[in-house]
Formats: structure tokens, C-alpha cells, sequence
């Protein structure tokens, strides 16, 4: 018993560590597997199950199509990796997710003096010197294996022979999305079209083996652009919109930017994900007014994308950057900006960090039903269950190129006077 307690208390540990902060469908995902590695420690856990039951996907989820909980225990085995080289470095409990398989092991750091941190504590007995060396007693359990395995061969040959209708699927019920997602989605939510989500992928010049750099219009030809890559973090911002959505029974339609057309804009809910840096779209459409994105001009960070505070509260910075280039990126800054579209009836949502990660962290604080409550907190009551414009500003600390915390910074409410 006291093990257990031990571990519980590692996973309350995890989950309410700076790694895991915001993360909260991996957080879901790793107490689930905990519970299942507790109390059924033999039992097999297949995807369908964890589709099932964690992410309230439909009875009809089908594994070889959807690769949503392969890549999620692959963001928590990540995530575990990056707590116990920082955070938990010291912790006396381990929790691993070994690859090819979705069973949590638990272990205790070897503390150097050959004893268990729990020493003492009440252990499963062994098998008895008795047992162990009595051959008559090996032959009853043989025997008795070997019958089972006959019972299990059996039951698998009428299953089979009876085809796939001797065991119908059962309808299990979807977990509905929690209210703070389906009020600050509300706008993308009602229209006939699904919203597009609108990835940034910059224009580059240069070749991939000998180097690459932005494209400067000025003095490059359009001919030798490169336009398909994109961040780390869009990819995995994509990812966690679309199963945000999902659980809202919704889909989006996903595209890059520099194959978006003004006529896009015009006729649908847009989610851009990236700075108009890199997001070359945004630069043609109305775009946040408070905190905006612009390339400094002058002093020590010449060049350097920054957030500019427009209109600065008191004791609130002109500007916001990013760690400088010339050090290991440790902090970034990102808006969250709703505004209507071009098409007053359309909203347009901006999710962008002055880098790729900054850009994640956006993301995941807004599928963050924690996160969503704070920003809540400091917005007017929404008018008829419909959250107003509005621009926040949010401070993302990195470690090992990953968000791994996200603060709000400060919030606008925008009016649509120019």
C-alpha cells in the first residue's frame, strides 16, 4: 500500500509540474495509464480503449486510420523525459512509458546505498523454497496453464467462426468538451463551413544542404523560393487544435499560408497560426492594433522580431522579444487575438508567437480549460454566451525547445473603431 500511495503522489507530482502545465490532454492521458498500470496491471490496453475512454472518440475509432494516440503517448513519453532531466531530477520515483506499449512503469532511482526508498514497507511474499524446488508442484501449474491456454483456443475458434457480428461494437457515450471550450470556440462553431486553420510557412531562399535564409524581395527572385516548411511547434499546434475541435464534434480544414487567397478571408472563420512574419496573409488583412508584430529598426536587437505594446499600461514595456538569437531560447512572447473578419458575421482567431514556440504555447494555453478560465477572468462576461474581441499577450518559457509554462501577460479589449 505504501508504494502506491507512493507512486499516486509521483503522478500528482507530474502532472502539476511546470513541464505538464497546459498540457492538459497529456495530463488526462498520463493519470488514466497510471490508474490502469495501478489496478489492472496485467490487463491489455489497446488504442481503441485509450481513444475510447480518454479522448471520447466515437465507437467507430479505428487505429490503422488515426494516429492521435500513438503520437500523444509519444508527446508524453517526451514530456516524462524533459521532467526527469530538469524538474525531477531528484525525485525518488520514476515513471516511464518504455516505447511499444502504453503501460506506465514505475521504479525507484537508485539511491546509492543498495536500499529501497520504501524499505521495510509490506512487499509481496515470494514463492517459498518449498515451491520453487518441488517438481510435482511445477506439473500442477503446468497442467493447469495448459488447460487454460485449450479454454482460450477454443473461445477464439467460435469467435472466429461465427465472424465479426459475434462481438458488436458498443456505442460508447463521447465525454462532452468542458464548458470554457465551447465559449471561447463559440464563434468558430456555428457556421455551415468548417473554419480553416491557416499555418505559417516563410518564404526561403538557398538550398537545404548548403544553407537557407528569408526570402529579402529586394534582392531575391521569386523563381528560387522555397515555401513548404513550417515550425515544430505549428505542426504540433495543428495537432492539438484538431483534437480540441474534435471533442467539440467539429472539423477544421487545414492549409498553408502561402496558398490562402483573399477570398478565403472573406467567407469563412480563419485560425492563423503565426506571426505575419511568416504567416504573409496577415500582412492583407486587418491584424491585431495593440500588441503588433514589427521587425526593430534600431538599437541592440536590430532586425529581431518583437511584440510592440502600442499603448502600454503603466509600468508595461514598449516591446517584447524573444531570447536573443545568440543565446539558448529560454523565453518567448505570443498574442491571442479575436477580431471579426473581413465578413463582419465571420470571427478570425491569431495564434502567434515571435517564434515557432511561442506559437505552441498560444495554442495550448487556449486548449487549456485552466488557462481559458484566467483569461475569462480578466475579459467582460460574454454577451450572450459569446466572448467579445479581444488581445492578450503571453510570456512562454521554453526548456530543450518545448513550452513548458505560459503566463498571461495582459489583456485588451478591442473595439472596432480604427
Amino acid at each position: 500500500m505504501l508504494e502506491r500511495e507512493q507512486y499516486s503522489k509521483q503522478i500528482d507530482r507530474l502532472t502539476g509540474s511546470h513541464t505538464l502545465h497546459g498540457s492538459e490532454s497529456l495530463c488526462k492521458l498520463l493519470r488514466y495509464l497510471a490508474v490502469q498500470a495501478l489496478d489492472n496491471p496485467s490487463a491489455p490496453l489497446k488504442e481503441y480503449q485509450i481513444a475510447t475512454e480518454v479522448f471520447a472518440r466515437r465507437a467507430d475509432f479505428d487505429p490503422q486510420l488515426d494516429s492521435t494516440i500513438r503520437v500523444q503517448a509519444g508527446r508524453l513519453r517526451s514530456k516524462l523525459t524533459e521532467y526527469y532531466a530538469a524538474e525531477g531530477a531528484d525525485d525518488s520515483v520514476v515513471v516511464d512509458l518504455p516505447k511499444g506499449t502504453y503501460h506506465i512503469q514505475f521504479h525507484y532511482r537508485d539511491s546509492g546505498n543498495g536500499k529501497h526508498p520504501s524499505e521495510g514497507a509490506e512487499r509481496p511474499a515470494a514463492p517459498s523454497a518449498e515451491f520453487r524446488h518441488n517438481p510435482r508442484a511445477w506439473k500442477t501449474v503446468a497442467l493447469a496453464l495448459g488447460v487454460l491456454l485449450l479454454v482460450a483456443i477454443s473461445i477464439i475458434g467460435v469467435l472466429l467462426g461465427n465472424g465479426r457480428s459475434a462481438s458488436p461494437v458498443v456505442a460508447v457515450d463521447p465525454v462532452p468538451a468542458p464548458a470554457e471550450f465551447r465559449t471561447f470556440w463559440k464563434p468558430f462553431l456555428t457556421a455551415e463551413q468548417e473554419p480553416w486553420l491557416i499555418f505559417s510557412n516563410a518564404a526561403f531562399v538557398g538550398r537545404p544542404e548548403i544553407g537557407m535564409r528569408y526570402y529579402n524581395p529586394t534582392r531575391d527572385s521569386t523563381g528560387l523560393i522555397w515555401d513548404h516548411y513550417t515550425g515544430v511547434g505549428e505542426v504540433l499546434a495543428v495537432h492539438e487544435l484538431d483534437q480540441m475541435f474534435d471533442s467539440l464534434h467539429r472539423q477544421i480544414r487545414v492549409k498553408r499560408g502561402s496558398l490562402f487567397s483573399l477570398d478565403d478571408v472573406r467567407n469563412n472563420d480563419l485560425i492563423f497560426l503565426g506571426s505575419p512574419s511568416e504567416n504573409l496573409t496577415l500582412e492583407e488583412i486587418p491584424s491585431t492594433r495593440q500588441f503588433v508584430f514589427q521587425r526593430l529598426s534600431s538599437g541592440p536587437r536590430s532586425g529581431d522580431l518583437a511584440i510592440l505594446n502600442l499603448k502600454p499600461l503603466a509600468g508595461e514595456p514598449a516591446s517584447f522579444l524573444a531570447s536573443p538569437y545568440t543565446s539558448p531560447l529560454t523565453e518567448d512572447y505570443a498574442v491571442i487575438g479575436l477580431m471579426p473578419g473581413l465578413n463582419p458575421s465571420r470571427s478570425v482567431m491569431i495564434l502567434a508567437g515571435t517564434t515557432t514556440f511561442g506559437t505552441q504555447g498560444a495554442v495550448e494555453y487556449v486548449c487549456s480549460q485552466n488557462s481559458l478560465r484566467e483569461l475569462f477572468s480578466k475579459l467582460p462576461k460574454p454577451e450572450s454566451g459569446v466572448i467579445q474581441p479581444f488581445e492578450a499577450l503571453l510570456h512562454v518559457k521554453i526548456a530543450h525547445g518545448v513550452p513548458v509554462e505560459t503566463d498571461l501577460v495582459s489583456v485588451r479589449q478591442r473595439t472596432e473603431s480604427p
